[in-house]
């Protein structure tokens, strides 16, 4: 249960503490191409900026980094280096552990040759220009030089690569966001063109909902807010149109999950000022409803290479029944694909309890063998019933890193966490639970990152990208 903000997590891996205010977060520049005519052109600029402004000032305070959580700082540069190498096809298999639970799976090959996948996770990835393999991606990394961003630096390639995009008020309470870091919101396309460069996938995790506070929805009814909100949304889509390739945009994590649970499971019951300040929108309902579909029409009609994806929440309902009729009713099963999120801080992180982010109570390191809970069978059921419910793939997002140890806890930058072992070790166990691909990251301050974590997560992406597991 997610209930601290995520803004915390943008600066986290760069080891900065995000402030909120009325002026563009440090290093921001103000190069960078301009709409013209309504138009927009492909020229970068030269200066963005690597983390996203705090989306709540009442919690932006992260505190100072972990050691080893990150070397980036708040200037960003705009050199890249030549592509990397693609992902490998080689065959090759990994075995998942037969363990209690109902998605238990025998060993066997699970090779990718020649393998073209018919099911919805490898259309997915088709659109995606992948092959139809399980993927790997790794995000909230970014550096001065994004040619150097985290995923980059691990000597093999990965398939997705994501940052933040975040919006708060200003001190005036105007709207302040991503769209400022570079002129006419060009930050978008200097990560686009990095990863392209990479060979690798852009992806997007909009999370421009928390800009009144992590929980607040107050903002649906100010059309400042929403003005803002809908503006941004539209150049987002506009921006990745110009970058013409496939690209990923996450929706919203944690939002929907609030709106399911304040709106009492019923979308149509929350307004929204979604048709006076979404033209494109005009016709739609002006509720939750609405506010999905919207979302769902802008992507498809400025941008449709790119994959959309609404989140699900362990937390928004006590079934995950309750979860996907209340996804569906606002147009998730529009998209292309769900996220959800394990955890987004190393489990010991929460048994050192001693980190400000991390002092929720509960047990939060899965039994591997899967015989006592909480543990990655029960996990993996829900995911199952989420996906499958949704009739979409699934993308689990933000998965901490964490340092391998049988010693509970840790300490800042060090804190451990078995998701990693795990997931590596039993990729079938989340195919088989309707899974598109995980992608890493660390969720707050102090967490374990991958120059922290003894090569666990660089040794274990090796591996696999030398022997990936096929989609079916």
């Amino acid at each position: 249960m997610i209930r601290c903000s995520r803004s915390l997590a943008v600066g986290s891996a760069l080891g900065v503490i995000v402030s909120c205010g009325s002026s563009a977060p440090k290093g921001a520049a103000s190069g960078g191409d301009t709409a013209i005519g309504g138009g927009l052109s492909n020229s970068a600029g030269s200066g963005s900026v690597p983390f996203a402004g705090s989306s709540n000032a009442a919690t932006s305070s992260a505190g100072t980094s972990g050691a080893d959580a990150g070397t980036g700082t708040s200037s960003a540069g705009t050199g890249t280096s030549s592509a990397g190498t693609g992902t490998s096809g080689g065959s090759g298999s990994v075995s998942s552990s037969g363990g209690s639970g109902s998605l238990s799976t025998s060993g066997g090959t699970s090779s990718v040759g020649s393998n073209a996948g018919t099911s919805s996770a490898a259309k997915v990835a088709a659109k995606l220009g992948r092959p139809a393999k399980f993927m790997i991606g790794m995000g909230n990394d970014l550096n001065n030089d994004h040619s150097t961003d985290g995923a980059y630096t691990l000597g093999s390639t990965l398939d997705l690569h994501y940052a933040y995009l975040v919006a708060y008020l200003n001190a005036d309470k105007s709207w302040g966001s991503w769209k400022d870091w570079n002129a006419g919101g060009a930050f978008v396309n200097i990560l686009t063109d990095s990863a392209a460069a990479k060979g690798t996938v852009p992806m997007f995790t909009l999370y421009a909902m928390a800009a009144t506070g992590d929980g607040n929805l107050s903002g649906l009814t100010n059309d400042v807010f929403e003005k803002g909100y809908w503006d941004d949304v539209k150049l987002l889509f506009q921006r990745l149109a110009v970058f013409n390739k496939p690209a990923v945009v996450h929706l919203e994590p944690d939002f929907w999950a609030y709106a399911e649970q304040q709106s009492k499971e019923d979308p149509t019951s929350m307004k929204v000022n979604v048709t006076a300040n979404a033209p494109d929108c005009a016709g739609l309902s002006n509720d939750l409803v609405g506010m999905g579909h919207c979302l769902v029409n802008l992507a498809r009609k400025y941008a449709p290479k790119v994959v959309i994806g609404f989140h699900a929440s362990q937390w928004a309902a006590p079934s995950p029944n309750a979860v996907v009729t209340f996804l569906k009713k606002i147009g998730a099963d529009q998209a292309d694909v769900v996220f959800s999120d394990m955890l987004d801080r190393d489990a010991g992180c929460f048994e050192a309890a001693v980190d400000p982010s991390c002092m929720r109570g509960g047990s939060f390191y899965w039994d591997e063998s899967n015989a006592t809970s909480p543990n990655f069978h029960d996990y993996l059921a829900w995911s199952k019933a989420i996906s499958s419910g949704v009739g979409l793939p699934m993308i689990w997002w933000q998965v901490p890193f964490g340092a391998p140890s049988s010693n509970k806890g840790g300490t800042p930058g060090h804190y451990r966490d078995n998701r990693v072992h795990y997931i590596f070790s039993h990729v079938q166990e989340f195919v088989d639970a309707g899974g598109l691909g995980v992608t890493f990251g660390t969720g707050a301050a102090n967490q374990t990152y991958i120059t922290s974590d003894g090569d666990q997560f660089k040794n274990a992406v090796a591996k696999y990208v030398a022997a990936p597991v096929a989609l079916p």
